[in-house]
Parts: structure tokens; C-alpha cells; sequence
């Protein structure tokens, strides 16, 4: 019989809507009136609202909004207008970056225009959420740290998108704006600079990928573990002996002998996480400015082992005695 093996959150508090810590004066207000529900519920808070737009608020969602129409009316114009071909074909639509021909220059419209203007407001409304994000933690007396992760996954967006290219020489080497397109790019850029596997740091940003989402589930896991003990109130239980928290401590401590606490956790997940993108930007930036092929780098280093040769030699016949002259 399995036993309080909660995964949906099972007990909802209702209460009076609550719409948050006072905010310093300022032109803007904590707009609309909240509500509940129920499912989701579920999942995390039921009430919804009151939100906090803001002017870097407003003018991200602006920018966002002209971004995603640039690239949707570009997509639906490549199947003629056509509603059908559009909705049935969208995962492999794309919005193209300019050919090689127009360097780091601004190309017509159709050549590539499109793509740079949508990649102006597309990085102008995440820079400004960005900034709307650290305004926000510092008004409501927070850290930054959300901010500062945030920032570095747009730090590996400018890698693909900005800097790389201008360090190339050419608005081409960036990514296309589509589903499939971009995923069909990733496979190119590996093979075109011999096998991205092979990139040191590619390796590093997967070891913090695996290793954040390993630390994030072992710890939703202990929480959710002794959430009949109440867990999800950590700080209250930190101090306190017989706690859910403690009972967390010494299950690891006994398991793996390394007592983590509440805080020391969140600690290294934040940064597996934040490295995780931090060093693959580093791995992307690298790729055609300093390496040309990363599986001759690879065979350099001593990383790799040469290819086995499965085949014989080829000869060619000319070489060969008695060949007719």
C-alpha cells in the first residue's frame, strides 16, 4: 500500500486574498482584483493576482509582442497566407538570419531585415524584463539572485544570437527564429566544426545540466518526502529538533554521509544551474574563432582516440607495377 506518496499539493489554504507587502510609492500599483482557483491550486498558490506591470513591465511586453508578430506574419507570408499550411506546418517554419553575402551590414527586408529587427525587439524585451526582475526583488527587499540566473541564460541567448556572430564576422552564424529550424541548425553547427561533443566546455555545460536537474530532484524529492511532517516550512524548522527538516539532514547524512542544509542546497543547485549556460556560452563562443574542429582538437589534446582503421588501406591502381602508361 503505498502511503502519502504526495506529488499534487493535497491540502489548500483558503483565505482572505492577500495583495502582498506594501511597495515604496511610485506611479504604479498592483493592478486588478484576485481570485481562485482551484486547480491551480493544485500545483502552488491558488490565488491569482493582483499583478505589478511597471513601466520596464509595459515596455517588455511591448517589445516581446512586436517580436513574436514579426516572426508569426514572416512565417504565415512564407505558405502564401495560408491559414491551414500555416498551423499545419509551423514546427518547420522559420525566420532565417541574412545570407553570408551581407556580412555584419543591415540587409533588405526579405534578405534578412525581418530577422534583425525581430532579434532587436526580441533581446530588448528580455533585457528589459531582466531589468524589471532585479527592480522588482530590490523593491520587495529581496536578494537577486533569480535575477542573476536569469542573466545567465542571457548570456548564452547574446552568445548565439550577438556576440558570436559579430566575432565571426557575419549575422549568418546565428540561429534561425523556428522549432525545428533551430534544432536543424544545432546539428549543422556541430558537424560543421567537427562534432560539438568534443568542446571541453559543451561537456562541462552538460555535467551542470544533468547535475542541477540530479540536485533539484533530490531535493523535491526529501521535501516532499516529510511534507506529512510540514517540510515545506523550512526556515520555521531549521532550528528545531524532531523537525521535518532535520529528519531531511540525517536522511542524507545516513545515506550518503553529507548533511546538507535548507540553505547550503539551494546553494549548489543555483549554481549548477547558473553554470550550466554560463559554460556553454563559453563553448559556443569559442567554436570558429579560436577551434576550426573540436575532434582535432580533441585528438590533439589527448582527449580523444583516433578513428580505428576498420578498413583496409585504399591503393590507388596507378601506382601499381605494369599498369599500361
Amino acid at each position: 500500500m503505498i502511503e502519502y506518496q504526495n506529488i499534487l499539493t493535497r491540502v489548500q489554504v483558503k483565505a482572505p486574498a492577500y495583495p502582498g507587502v506594501p511597495l515604496p510609492s511610485g506611479p504604479w500599483r498592483r493592478e486588478g482584483p484576485p481570485f481562485f482557483v482551484y486547480w491551480l491550486g493544485k500545483i502552488g498558490d491558488t490565488q491569482v493576482g493582483p499583478f505589478y506591470i511597471g513601466t520596464t513591465g509595459l515596455a517588455s511586453l511591448i517589445c516581446g509582442f512586436i517580436a513574436f508578430e514579426i516572426i508569426g506574419l514572416n512565417m504565415w507570408a512564407s505558405v502564401n497566407w495560408d491559414i491551414v499550411q500555416f498551423v499545419r506546418q509551423l514546427p518547420w517554419l522559420a525566420l532565417e538570419p541574412p545570407s553570408p553575402k551581407h556580412g555584419l551590414h543591415i540587409p533588405p527586408l526579405n534578405e534578412g531585415g525581418w530577422w534583425l529587427m525581430a532579434g532587436f525587439f526580441l533581446t530588448a524585451s528580455i533585457l528589459l524584463w531582466w531589468l524589471r526582475m532585479y527592480r522588482r526583488a530590490r523593491a520587495l527587499g529581496m536578494g537577486t539572485h533569480t535575477a542573476w540566473a536569469f542573466a545567465a541564460a542571457i548570456w548564452l541567448y547574446l552568445v548565439l544570437g550577438f556576440f558570436r556572430p559579430i566575432a565571426m564576422g557575419s549575422w549568418s552564424e546565428a540561429v534561425p527564429f523556428g522549432i525545428f529550424p533551430h534544432l536543424d541548425w544545432t546539428a549543422a553547427f556541430s558537424i560543421r566544426y567537427g562534432n560539438l561533443f568534443y568542446n571541453p566546455f559543451h561537456m562541462l555545460s552538460i555535467a551542470f545540466l544533468y547535475g542541477a536537474t540530479l540536485l533539484f530532484a533530490m531535493h523535491a524529492g526529501t521535501v516532499l518526502s516529510v511534507a506529512r511532517f510540514g517540510g515545506e516550512r523550512e526556515l520555521e524548522q531549521v532550528t528545531h529538533r524532531g523537525t521535518a527538516s532535520e529528519r531531511a539532514a540525517l536522511f542524507w547524512r545516513w545515506t550518503m554521509g553529507f548533511n546538507a542544509t535548507m540553505e547550503s542546497i539551494h546553494r549548489w543547485a543555483w549554481w549548477f544551474a547558473v553554470l550550466c549556460p554560463l559554460t556553454g556560452g563559453i563553448g559556443i563562443l569559442l567554436t570558429g574563432t579560436v577551434v576550426d574542429n573540436w575532434y582535432l582538437w580533441a585528438l590533439k589534446h589527448g582527449v580523444a582516440p583516433p578513428y580505428p582503421m576498420v578498413f583496409p588501406e585504399v591503393i590507388d591502381p596507378a601506382t601499381l607495377g605494369g599498369v599500361a602508361k
